[in-house]
């Protein structure tokens, strides 16, 4: 059984995952900040993708774009002509929606349409909103100080094409990654973290021959499905949409949807596009700088086309976190588990002494955490250490986050120097010599 978003935002904010930005101030409306469990959850899932497609391909390089760029960057791109939103406000209530929210993407005319909130009939005329947040470079606020805080971070990459071409001599097929802050100044906000103002991107600009953009094109989308199926999400609450003619971008070839079944419906997880030629075109024009790509098999110059696999970290950790959990009926007691992947599971590993009254116990489940912790001798990443309850609460608390292994010392690791190593998702219990533990744990972690 699904959870409801409900049991999603009360675990992330009871167990330290995600909290509602600026709270002790109130909040700010769509921001979020994540807690010690969720910074950790968010990494994995950023080093999973990092792993599987900058350390464990030939042809991918990685790349980090500043935030800022020049102005003439969304000039070229479009951003500034056409990155907009159409809005209409209530005349009744006053509120402000998205022309495609109210009319169901044509569905129906205006004048057929209920404010969702007060079910009054009479709206504004319809005007363009964009999206991008303008802030000031220097300290003269002036147009000609004007810059943008880049609402993707693809431009980033089309930019840096011939800089990362040049320097690591590589040739076609060519793929730059890069994983970074975006923003967006969206009027509908909601669902928790799914669609928020300021949120992170994972983006593959993958450059090919024109000729083989439909085959990587195709090749792109099963491989990032795969790649969500390989960490855990249930293949039934995956889908691939692909575009009609009518939705796509005026630059794009096809387009598919990688969707999840979220509590609140199936909505988009990460897109796949075939973007032809169009950036590297545009910023050719733009900059007059040669973004060309000379073939050796053809001895001419040819323009790339771009297939373009582009997901959100927040909303991939999001899909993680409801696919993951459970509740179970545990000796007629539930049991609530994240049956997190072991790449992403915040916590792999804790230590808990079964008595915390007595100080042998607890200075020798101590100093084995702190062991553990040494990364010299091979990662076992996050070990923590916890006494503050008793050893049932806190096997069930480590469930409910998604840990691992409890490792469990008792009055007997004192005499046989041997501790008890539950498993997650079983519940099983193994009996560990402690000079064999991290190897154990090492050989369990890969």
């Amino acid at each position: 059984m699904k959870p409801t978003m409900e049991k999603i935002v009360s675990l992330c904010k009871r167990r330290g995952f995600i909290f509602p930005g600026s709270e002790l101030y109130g909040g700010l409306a769509s921001t979020w900040d994540y807690g010690p469990l969720g910074v950790e959850l968010k990494r994995h899932v950023k080093a999973a993708w990092w792993m599987s497609l900058v350390y464990e391909r030939p042809d991918i390089e990685g790349l980090d774009a500043a935030i800022l760029m020049h102005p003439q960057t969304w000039q070229a791109s479009g951003h500034i002509k056409s990155f907009f939103d159409l809005l209409v406000d209530c005349k009744n209530c006053k509120k402000r929606f998205k022309l495609e929210d109210l009319t169901e993407a044509g569905a129906k005319k205006m004048e057929q349409v209920k404010c969702p909130d007060c079910g009054g009939s009479s709206f504004t005329q319809e005007r363009a909103f964009n999206l991008m947040f303008k802030t000031f470079l220097g300290a003269v606020e002036d147009s000609s100080s004007q810059v943008y805080l880049r609402p993707e971070t693809a431009q980033g990459i089309f930019v840096n094409f011939s800089n990362v071409l040049n320097t690591r001599h590589k040739k076609l097929p060519l793929g730059i990654a890069q994983i970074g802050k975006a923003f967006r100044n969206e009027v509908t906000t909601g669902n928790f973290t799914f669609r928020s103002r300021e949120f992170e991107q994972m983006e593959l600009e993958y450059f090919v021959h024109p000729d083989q953009a439909p085959k990587w094109y195709k090749y792109w989308v099963k491989e990032r499905l795969d790649w969500y199926i390989r960490l855990g999400i249930n293949p039934k609450n995956l889908r691939v949409r692909e575009h009609k003619k009518d939705e796509l971008a005026h630059y794009a070839k096809a387009c598919s949807d990688i969707e999840y079944n979220f509590p609140f419906g199936w909505s988009e997880l990460e897109g796949i596009a075939n973007r032809a030629d169009f950036d590297l075109v545009q910023h050719a024009q733009s900059s007059g700088k040669d973004l060309s790509y000379f073939d050796e098999d053809s001895k001419t110059k040819i323009i790339p086309y771009i297939i373009e696999p582009s997901g959100g970290v927040d909303r991939a950790m999001l899909a993680f976190l409801i696919d993951a959990y459970r509740e179970e009926e545990v000796r007629e007691r539930k049991r609530v588990v994240l049956g997190l992947d072991k790449l992403l599971a915040p916590i792999k590993i804790a230590v808990l002494p079964l008595l915390k009254n007595r100080l042998d116990v607890v200075r020798l489940a101590q100093d084995l955490t702190q062991q553990l912790r040494e990364q010299r001798a091979g990662s076992l990443g996050k070990v923590v250490y916890d006494d503050t309850a008793a050893i049932g609460r806190l096997y069930r608390r480590q469930d409910e986050v998604g840990t691992l292994y409890c490792v469990t010392v008792d009055v007997q690791s004192l005499e046989d120097k041997k501790v008890t190593v539950r498993h997650r998702d079983t519940m099983l219990q193994e009996r560990i010599s402690v000079d064999k533990l991290r190897e154990y744990l090492l050989e369990k972690l890969k």
